[in-house]
């Protein structure tokens, strides 16, 4: 489920209580982070990732496959923090409003 622009400015405003549950370190994207992703957003739906990985080139790209290799979506992209949405459609978390 790719979220419309009224959808993505909701869960804008949730991620900012959110700390980051994913790190990634200088080692990348690995295996393990791959893992606790997946469980991340399974349970949460959205959650926010920190990326400690080289410049600015680098951590988008990171975060970019992330959110590729999990089917997510990215809400939001601040600095070395990123925001990932991905509709759980057994256990929905998070509500959008009806128009």
């Amino acid at each position: 489920m790719i979220p419309n622009q009224q959808q993505t400015k909701h869960l804008k405003s949730l991620c900012h209580a959110l700390a980051p549950v994913v790190r990634i370190g200088q080692k990348g994207v690995t295996d393990a982070v791959m893992s606790e992703l997946e469980i991340a957003l399974s349970h949460h739906e959205l959650i926010k990732i920190k990326v400690s990985v080289g410049d600015r080139d680098a951590r988008s790209a990171a975060i970019a496959q992330l959110a590729e290799a999990a089917k997510a979506n990215i809400v939001q992209q601040v600095g070395q923090t990123a925001v990932l949405f991905r509709r759980n459609h057994e256990k929905p978390v998070i509500v959008f409003a009806k128009k």
